[in-house]
């Protein structure tokens, strides 16, 4: 068929309206007029618009994220499939993303938060993974903010019940609460699943003629739009956009992970990939343009759970718990058998086709007839223009008022980013599968791989105050955090995933946070021997003009080739020394203590050494691996007397230290200097220890040792850890509870 065959029209007529409301430029519609040499029906409209939408597009950061490092001895798959895939040895891979789900979970907190779970679950089990873990970064507005309890409260809820019903252990994560993120929450899910290496399932369709198959639940008419709508900014109109916001079932998915699994051992698929955002527009034209194919689909074919639906709405539906595959000529009554077996809907709607070009047909008559490879290869892509963030001055310590070290600890403890989030993560289950080394709350979460000795370490961090106050550095901050978090229990840093949030990219200075993370982030990446092998961009979270703090969040994975050397971050034993790898500046700049005690959110933040975080990070390793600490806990938010209290609240156990120190005691105790770790090391184990750190030119300081109950700084404090893990223990739940 060609370009100028006859498609039937579709009301309503196409308007400027129209055209705005699917989120086009004018140029942009003049493109599409273009490239079809006519003017688009409504479902061709539509098409375009989702495809080109930054959500699926990634049309203003594409170029920026080609500085990521994506390659390494380790990568099997980067960036551009459904997931990356990293080698762990043995045979096996493990397959990982994350991706945000953070306009949907505004709008409807409960299902949002779901179905972002659900979304990631499919985007790792489609290359052939049983998913072992999840994995979710948070940020909620201001406690004092009328919506913030209710969306807290939807949020974890969704995300507890569908990886509750779905079997999938939810390991560990991140809260934090800022103004920034009144208007528009950020819900970014990770998963990581497990593989054979030699069993990757991917994308690309192949063979002409070839039987394209639906499988999984039904479509109807939730989501319809949602990639469109989560290319925007939230306005008055937002509880309008309700039906944008899909609605998941954690049993389906149980059903359709149990089916993909058993799939993908026989010898049946060509390509399989999941419907997620833009739903079957989506997986169906990547699934061709990647194979260089055309694409035929029947609409009336499609499994549907409502009637009267358009080839519109059909088309932009994302819905949840669906799949599409390619499979092998004459093995289609194989795929059908499985399905039937798991109850899942299952249909024939399409054929392969070497025109290039994706055709739909309902009810005989021909509704779409568009090129396939101009959707994606032509799709615009913008160098939108950018101001730097200016750097700020650097906070001089003397200058900061000195509060009460006991008091200032206490008030530290209870504040919403550092005070426990046992609240949340006791809603999830986290044992399920059994696998699960330790409960949430330590530096990592660590996982078992089953029947191996071995185990992944998972973690996912930033630091967004760092970056809104300088997102080079800030950016750098957030690969290097995660790389500490994984160090500390012991694991070899193996690849990122990440999530980059941020507000509109056509203000200037917005455009200048994401070129200025992203640039800070390669730089890391690069220099830790740490690539990015998956993520997701989710711009435009503002309301009412208003953005949040820009937030690179990273998911990182790391590897212990024998899961008994695994140390944790709470004190095991009194009598243990008590010591600090790296230097200690004092610096309160964009600090917890400037924000929490002070009122302050000005300065510089710390500057990252990566040279620095990369000895630091080998020593922490060797060591763990050597059997010679009993406890490991990287220096971060709230600094170094905080990291002790947090490691005297998690064990029970007390700890007596000194500062001996000309910097002023609350920058010494709270400042946020980088590349540090407390180590908590056994008395016979001290004198080796102390010989290799000298031998390795790594800094350290042995700041005293582990006593029964209380918290000591000689001279300027006593505090029983009972206090502290009052006041770390309850704020939430009081919260919530209020």
């Amino acid at each position: 068929m060609t370009a100028a065959a006859k498609t039937t029209p579709i009301t309503p007529t196409i308007t400027p309206e129209v055209i705005a409301a699917h989120g086009f430029t004018p140029e942009e519609y003049a493109l599409v007029e273009k490239i079809l040499k006519r003017t688009p029906n409504m479902v061709e409209l539509g098409i375009f618009s989702v495809m080109w939408s930054e959500h699926c597009s990634y049309k203003t950061t594409r170029n920026h994220l080609r500085n990521f490092p994506t390659t390494g001895p380790q990568v099997i798959c980067g960036p551009g499939e459904n997931a990356g895939v990293v080698d762990i040895g043995d045979g096996q891979a493990i397959i990982f993303k994350m991706e945000s789900h953070n306009h949907p979970s505004f709008i409807e907190p409960f299902q949002g938060a779901a179905t972002g779970v659900g979304g990631i679950l499919r985007d790792v089990f489609t290359m052939g993974a049983r998913p072992i873990a999840l994995m979710n970064a948070l940020r909620f507005g201001e406690p004092s903010n009328p919506k913030t309890r209710h969306i807290v409260n939807g949020v974890v809820a969704g995300i507890s019940h569908y990886g509750n019903c779905v079997g999938v252990p939810t390991v560990g994560g991140e809260t934090i609460f800022h103004k920034s993120y009144n208007g528009n929450p950020l819900v970014n899910a990770m998963a990581v699943g497990l593989a054979d290496a030699d069993k990757i399932f991917y994308s690309k369709a192949s063979g002409v003629g070839n039987k394209v198959i639906y499988f999984g639940a039904k479509t109807g008419r939730d989501g319809i739009h949602g990639a469109t709508m989560a290319s925007a900014e939230f306005d008055e109109t937002t509880e309008e956009k309700r039906p944008t916001v899909q609605v998941g079932d954690p049993f389906t998915e149980k059903l359709l992970i149990e089916a993909c699994l058993e799939l993908m051992a026989t010898d049946v698929i060509v390509s399989i990939q999941d419907m997620g955002a833009a739903g079957l527009t989506c997986s169906s034209l990547e699934m061709a343009s990647k194979g260089g194919l055309g694409i035929e689909m029947i609409i009336e074919d499609i499994p549907m759970r409502e009637e009267g639906m358009t080839a519109y709405e059909v088309m932009l539906s994302e819905s949840q718990e669906r799949m599409l595959m390619v499979v092998k000529p004459g093995r289609e009554d194989v795929a059908f058998a499985i399905m039937k077996k798991w109850g899942l809907a299952c249909a024939t709607i399409g054929t392969l086709t070497d025109t290039g070009r994706m055709v739909l047909k309902h009810h005989g008559e021909i509704v779409c007839n568009i090129p396939v490879a101009p959707l994606s290869d032509a799709a615009p892509i913008y160098d939108r223009p950018f101001t730097e963030t200016p750097k700020r001055a650097e906070v001089k310590a003397e200058e900061v008022p000195a509060a009460n070290i006991g008091q200032a600890l206490a008030a530290l403890m209870a504040s919403p980013d550092i005070a426990s989030k046992r609240w949340i993560w006791e809603q999830y289950d986290h044992m399920v599968m059994n696998d699960t080394i330790g409960r949430p709350g330590g530096d990592s979460a660590v996982v078992r791989i089953h029947g191996t000795g071995k185990a992944l370490a998972i973690t996912t961090d930033c630091t967004p105050r760092y970056v809104f106050a300088d997102p080079y550095e800030g950016g750098k901050q957030a690969v290097v955090e995660s790389f500490r978090n994984l160090c500390a229990v012991g694991a070899t840093p193996l690849a990122i995933t990440d999530c980059l949030n941020f507000g509109n990219p056509q203000k200037p200075e917005i455009m200048g946070q994401i070129v200025g993370a992203i640039k800070g982030m390669a730089e890391a990446c690069k220099a830790l021997d740490y690539p990015v092998v998956s993520g997701n961009v989710s711009l435009y979270n503002e309301t009412h003009g208003v953005g949040v703090q820009p937030t690179p969040a990273v998911g990182g994975v790391g590897l212990l080739k024998d899961a008994a050397k695994r140390v944790g971050s709470g004190f095991t034993a009194v009598g243990q020394s008590i010591l600090l790898i790296g230097e200690t500046n004092g610096h309160l700049g964009s600090s917890l203590y400037l924000r929490d005690l002070v009122q302050s959110e000005d300065g510089a933040p710390p500057s990252v050494d990566l040279a620095l975080e990369r000895r630091h990070g080998s020593m922490v390793r060797s060591l763990i691996e050597n059997n010679m600490l009993a406890a490991c806990h990287d220096v971060s938010d709230g600094g170094l007397l905080v990291a002790i209290a947090e490691m005297c609240v998690s064990s029970g156990i007390g700890a007596q230290v000194r500062f001996d120190t000309d910097i002023p005691h609350h920058a010494y105790a709270f400042g946020e200097d980088q590349a540090r770790y407390v180590l908590a090391v056994p008395p016979e184990q001290k004198d080796e220890v102390i010989l290799q750190l000298n031998q390795a030119n790594v800094p350290f300081t042995d700041l005293g040792k582990t006593v029964p109950d209380l918290l000591i700084v000689e001279d300027i404090m006593r505090v029983p850890v009972t206090h502290l893990r009052d006041v770390n223990e309850t704020w939430l739940p009081g919260y919530m509870a209020a």
